[in-house]
């Protein structure tokens, strides 16, 4: 049977009876992983692999938010620290060079840490280009502050994370760099205009519009749409998404529980698909809520499953690396001890 367009949370570290038999009737196309949801090694391995069995599809995508800095759900003991995106961007602003190779060396450590998990979806890179006045929920997580810095950085951590078996999401489209609220908690509105929004928040994405997944924004963009943000917006999604940065992967919300949005979860379901996204985020892990997402969620079929494919096939096998060898080298770039 067809999987259905979303990608689910789980409760806790362990797969529980309700949820395994939620996930055997409503067949999510993935799963999200959260730091409620790792323990070790060990743990999060037999998590996956429970969730795959459940789900009843071996290559099903299993993300997870490991960025760096202040986003990162795999943390010490058990796996190491990574910086955030500013650091990356601090280093390009003095050498190019080198500020791409460290980018591109911290994702694909990242992608090891992430590959022998089954793992193999990390959302990241962020393409937001944050403006002064902002909200700090994107601040030194953003690569730098100008469209051609942001997207350059963003293009080499994708590099790193396919380099190592790993599934690059290009988030948050397009763009939240200039929200002055935090849409985890409220739903930001942005008033600047088109021919500036086009030429600095939505210019670095262009670049990256080839990567297989994208996760949008929830914010409003009162030039465009007055008043849906943009993963419930049609015009948003077709105008700018789809048309002026040209983005043709696989589109998902960013997490139809946030804030951000209105209604109930199953409306916010409803409303992001028949808006035109591919298919529906939601990471809070209540069961509850998931079956109200699943009731919405139709099945993966036509323009959404052809996206859903064409990223699923771009997966390879990482580069062979020695993981030593580039620890000391990221920590040398990075003038850190070794991670």
């Amino acid at each position: 049977m067809a999987q259905r367009a979303f990608i689910t949370g789980l409760s806790g570290p362990v797969l529980t009876a309700e949820e395994r038999a939620f996930l055997r009737e409503a067949r999510p196309w993935g799963l999200i992983l959260f730091k409620r949801n790792i323990e070790d090694k060990a743990q999060v391995t037999r998590l996956v692999a429970n969730f795959l069995s459940a789900a009843g599809d071996a290559g099903a995508p299993v993300l997870i938010d490991q960025e760096g800095g202040r986003v990162q759900r795999l943390q010490p003991p058990h796996w190491p620290a990574y910086p955030p995106g500013a650091a990356y961007g601090a280093i390009y602003q003095r050498d190019n060079r080198r500020g791409l190779r460290a980018a591109r060396l911290g994702a694909r450590l990242i992608a090891a840490d992430l590959a022998p998990l089954g793992i193999n979806v990390d959302c990241l890179p962020l393409a937001d280009v944050p403006v002064r006045g902002a909200d700090r929920v994107i601040g030194d997580r953003a690569y730098g502050d100008t469209p051609a810095q942001v997207a350059a950085v963003a293009a080499a951590v994708a590099e790193g994370l396919a380099d190592g078996g790993v599934l690059p999401v290009l988030k948050h489209i397009p763009g939240h760099g200039r929200a002055t609220a935090d849409s985890h908690e409220q739903l930001p509105v942005v008033h600047t205009g088109r021919a500036e929004l086009e030429a600095s928040d939505f210019a670095a994405f262009r670049p990256l519009n080839r990567l297989p997944l994208g996760m949008t924004a929830h914010v409003v963009f009162t030039a465009f749409d007055p008043v849906l943000p943009v993963t419930t917006s049609v015009t948003m999604i077709r105008e700018v998404i789809r048309g002026f940065i040209g983005f043709d992967g696989l589109l998902m919300g960013d997490d139809v529980s946030m804030g951000a949005l209105s209604g109930s979860i199953g409306e916010r379901s409803r409303a992001s698909i028949a808006a035109g996204c591919d298919v529906v985020l939601h990471c809070n892990g209540k069961l509850d809520e998931m079956r109200a997402v699943a009731s919405e969620a139709p099945e993966l079929k036509g323009e959404a499953a052809r996206r859903a494919a064409v990223a699923l096939a771009g997966r390879k096998a990482p580069k062979a690396i020695d993981l030593n060898d580039a620890r000391r080298e990221f920590a040398d770039l990075m003038g850190t001890p070794t991670v």
